[in-house]
């Protein structure tokens, strides 16, 4: 038990007063220990990487979507009717010019020919005696022989005799056509669709009411057919005066790189008053096949001459609802923001038409640290920022 001055008991409220002066004091101790250590202060800015823009040759491209169409298409038909005999192909085969694709059971036109040759011969043999009959006439014309009237008989009949010669060539080079016609032979090259008429089959030939047998279609080149607006038509005018002709790429609806080449060669006489367009047309080097006619594809065409433009990294470019903005760091290392007009791409950079300058120090990492108006840590692109962020969770393009 507590006992003070000389022994007395302290009194209930007397240990509480004493109660309250050691817990202040203990308080006031450990106040004191903490007061000894050093003060947190502000934390330090984020680290971003910056990058000036860089100035490059850029090329403006204008961008379409046609449809690849074959230079030449043919519908195979006979020439002459009779009985199909052989298909010399099989579906979709590639041919040359002049290969066999059909016969035609060749025996009535082989008849035919026969005919022809032997009315030829008889032609000839009348000829040949109407020139006779007439040489005698004219030996006995001075001695009265014959009369002036036999005498043009015969000159008449010489005349009908040479032409009957005439129209029996005529008949024989027609009968050996139509021999050389019962094998149909591909026009063009290029490949072909499957037959329509099996042998056997009795077909209509000679006339635009003919029979389908095939189809056959070129495919290397190829052309590639799209329509341009009034304005794009001016600029590829302009480009054709200064170059003869504008490059086109291609590229097909499912692949990324405009990996083929072709140059424009026609544009329509007039544009069309519903549509205000004009349709264009390009060649493009198929020696694969893989462009097939009818297939759909992406162009964009050279139109504009080469100009030097500011890029930067497409990453570094922000979207804000409708505006395109990149951050840049100012004199004093604060982050601003640039509202900027965007051109095309070019890999992985943007053109930038307007908003920047060539000294700017655009924000191109560390984008999710900066903040309009803080400071700001910068590092050139040759720095380790870049993977001090990525360490810290920034992404890297």
């Amino acid at each position: 038990m507590l006992r003070r001055n000389g022994g007395k008991r302290l009194t209930g409220r007397t240990r509480a007063q004493l109660a309250r002066c050691l817990a202040a004091s203990a308080f006031g101790v450990l106040a004191s220990g903490c007061g000894n250590g050093v003060g947190e202060g502000p934390p330090p800015a984020p680290e971003v990487v910056v990058e000036k823009p860089q100035e490059q040759a850029v090329t403006d491209w204008l961008r379409y979507t046609g449809r690849f169409e074959a230079i030449e298409a043919v519908d195979i038909r006979a020439r002459v009717s009779g009985y199909l005999q052989g298909v010399h192909f099989e579906d979709g085969d590639e041919v040359e010019k002049g290969d066999l694709l059909f016969t035609i059971d060749p025996r009535p036109f082989e008849a035919a020919l026969a005919a022809a040759e032997g009315a030829l011969a008889q032609a000839r043999s009348t000829l040949s005696q109407s020139r006779k009959e007439r040489a005698r006439a004219d030996e006995l014309i001075d001695i009265g022989g014959v009369s002036r009237e036999e005498l043009d008989a015969l000159v008449a009949a010489e005349a009908r005799a040479a032409a009957a010669v005439k129209t029996a060539e005529a008949n024989l080079r027609a009968a050996r056509l139509d021999l050389e016609f019962a094998e149909v032979r591909a026009p063009i090259a290029g490949r072909l669709s499957e037959r329509r008429i099996d042998p056997g089959n009795l077909i209509a030939g000679g006339g635009a009411g003919a029979d389908i047998l095939t189809t056959i279609v070129s495919y290397d080149p190829i052309h590639f057919a799209f329509d341009a607006s009034e304005a794009d038509v001016l600029n590829y005018l302009q480009g054709r005066k200064r170059s003869g002709a504008a490059e086109i790429e291609i590229k097909l609806l499912g692949e990324t790189a405009f990996s083929r080449k072709g140059r424009v060669t026609f544009a329509d006489n007039r544009i069309d008053p519903r549509a205000g367009t004009l349709r264009l047309r390009a060649v493009i080097d198929n020696p694969d096949g893989v462009l097939q006619p009818g297939m759909f594809g992406e162009a964009r065409v050279n139109a504009f001459e080469p100009y030097e433009a500011l890029t930067v990294p497409e990453t570094a470019i922000v979207t804000d609802a409708s505006r395109r903005l990149v951050f840049i760091v100012g004199a004093d290392n604060k982050v601003e923001t640039r509202s900027v007009e965007l051109g095309p791409v070019i890999g992985d950079r943007r053109v930038i038409r307007s908003g920047l300058h060539s000294q700017d120090r655009v924000i191109v990492a560390g984008l999710q640290r900066a903040r309009p108006g803080a400071p700001v840590q910068p590092a050139a692109t040759d720095d380790d920022a870049p993977s001090r962020l990525a360490a810290d969770g920034e992404a890297q393009e």
